[in-house]
């Protein structure tokens, strides 16, 4: 019953412990029993409870009935959730308790099948993942959770302690706050099994995008602001996303992340895995500003190829992401830690300690993001996995563009042939264009400073025309843009863009083509001896 003193506070007398998770659940009944609390278990939990020392009562004794079916049926009884669903200030419950031999149970202390995890696994079949649904452990939860004006619900091990606090400090007894606090997570919880089941259980064949679309993230914390101080924002994770990510990333160092720089730092991390498909054996690195790379490079270490990304656009870099698909060692750091250079997060799959100790020194602030892989295997079609972008009143969800053009895809269109160094630089600028806002074109080729490097020498990125994309990647370029291959992530729809690019000394034009004026293109090509390159492949980002 409420406590005269405070008519929210219930006195926890009786839990019901039931958990797959078993981290730290002794030492909770241990504690919850030495405050006079009797425990009610099922299985396994009462089996290890019972050998730490837990006094321990089974849930048979409460219901009467043995525990069937393989454990599928043991707390599906009146005497559970009776027990847990019975408005304790209501009359007819009382009386129907009592009539019945109903116990009060106070507290629900219960997690559930690890249905994610087995279903995650390789090899996983269809009746596992069926078998590792649980029925029984949401339905306590949700009741209690329900009747959380009675009941304290506690799903997480991280909040035992808490509960612990709570009943400590008011003789045994929980507060309002707290129950409904924890029978939000209860309900939340239980909404992302379901969809997890639902997505799992939904027919593939049929079609990509079901007709109920349930989507479930778990925050991750809330961010000081988002895109601007006047808006509010936080980061979420999907729990099951598989591959290195900056949500889920370890940060090592500095000030906590904006949501602009969440935002550019996964731009800068997918473009680096990518080019690990470009060039599997290469270090690959790009500076990115306002979610577009204003550098970019392959090269042979992470040191040449950051100093080669800066290179691309250093009065952009000022300020920017650096992000590198290998590990930053003592060279590449004490790089980034010149007079010249400011960077806001540095990415890449670990830093050395003598990188750490230079960069911290260097910095109070720069966040240092390791995201636990070397990034062997870039991101391809089989890691694509579906984007979503909310829209007033929808969403729209599509595949993610993780899609490349192949040697055998870069059509010949006009001009001389293409040389080996023309179609690494090509494949290499793909990766690039694919990454900078619409309309892109992009500018590259060979270091002026190193054999055997490659890098971007400008972009023209966002614009409504195409036209002054070539121009201004042309300007970014400057004297680089003589005899530099230029890409573009549309067909170009006249032969100004082209005719811009030639002029500044292009050597090779690559594009998607499919304009209606596709052969004005390449006549203009031929006839001033550049080569055109045709990919049948569209790369818009907006």
């Amino acid at each position: 019953m409420h406590t005269p003193q405070d008519p929210t506070l219930v006195p926890v007398r009786r839990a019901l412990i039931s958990v797959t998770d078993k981290e730290g659940v002794a030492e909770f009944a241990l504690a919850l029993s030495r405050m006079g609390v009797e425990i009610v278990s099922t299985g396994g939990t009462a089996t290890l409870l019972a050998s730490r020392g837990v006094p321990v009562r089974g849930i048979e004794e409460v219901t009467g009935f043995p525990e069937i079916m393989h454990g599928r049926v043991k707390t599906l009884h009146p005497k559970v959730h009776g027990g847990i669903l019975a408005v304790r200030s209501a009359d007819e419950h009382r009386e129907a308790m009592r009539t019945h031999g109903i116990e009060a149970i106070d507290l629900v202390c219960v997690n559930l099948y690890a249905f994610e995890q087995t279903t995650a696994r390789p090899g996983c079949t269809r009746d596992e993942a069926v078998e590792n649904i649980d029925i029984g452990g949401p339905s306590m939860i949700r009741s209690a959770a329900k009747n959380h004006a009675w009941v304290t619900v506690v799903t997480r091990p991280q909040d035992y302690q808490r509960v612990l606090e709570d009943m400590n400090t008011h003789g045994g007894a929980t507060t309002q706050a707290l129950r409904s606090e924890l029978a939000a997570e209860a309900f939340a919880l239980t909404s992302r099994y379901d969809a997890a089941i639902a997505a799992y259980l939904s027919p593939r064949a049929a079609s990509e995008y079901p007709p109920l679309l349930s989507v479930t993230y778990v925050r991750s914390e809330e961010l000081r602001y988002g895109e601007n101080p006047h808006q509010s924002a936080a980061l979420y994770r999907e729990a099951r996303r598989e591959g290195p990510t900056i949500a889920h990333a370890e940060q090592l160092h500095g000030k906590e992340l904006s949501y602009n720089n969440i935002n550019d730092s996964a731009a800068a991390l997918e473009l680096v895995r990518a080019l690990r498909r470009v060039e599997p054996g290469a270090c690959g690195a790009c500076v990115i500003k306002h979610t577009n790379p204003c550098g970019a490079a392959l090269a042979g270490s992470a040191m040449e190829a950051i100093d080669e990304a800066i290179a691309g656009d250093p009065l952009a870099a000022f300020g920017g992401i650096v992000a590198v698909n290998a590990t930053v060692d003592g060279p590449a750091a004490e790089r980034m830690c010149r007079k010249d250079v400011f960077l806001e997060v540095i990415i890449a799959p670990a830093f050395t300690l003598d990188a750490l100790a230079m960069l911290r020194a260097r910095w109070s602030n720069v966040r240092l993001l390791a995201v636990g892989r070397e990034l062997e295997e870039g991101e391809g079609p089989a890691q694509a996995g579906a984007e979503m972008r909310t829209i007033p009143g929808g969403l729209l969800v599509q595949q993610r563009d993780v899609r490349l053009a192949g040697a055998d895809e870069r059509r010949h269109a006009a001009g001389p042939p293409p040389g080996d160094e023309q179609g690494r630089v090509a494949a290499f600028l793909e990766v690039v264009g694919r990454s900078l806002l619409s309309n892109a074109v992009v500018l590259g080729g060979a270091s002026p400073a190193r054999k055997g490097v490659v890098r971007m020498y400008g972009g023209g990125a966002g614009q409504m025309d195409r036209l002054t994309s070539c121009r201004l990647a042309v300007e970014k370029a400057g004297p680089l843009a003589r005899g530099a291959v230029a890409y573009s992530d549309a067909f170009f729809p006249f032969p100004d863009g082209p005719e811009t690019l030639i002029d500044a000394g292009v050597s090779m034009i690559v594009h998607p083509g499919g304009s209606k004026r596709d052969q004005e293109t390449l006549d203009l090509c031929q006839a001033r001896g550049v080569t055109c390159l045709l990919t049948g492949l569209r790369h818009f980002r907006h």
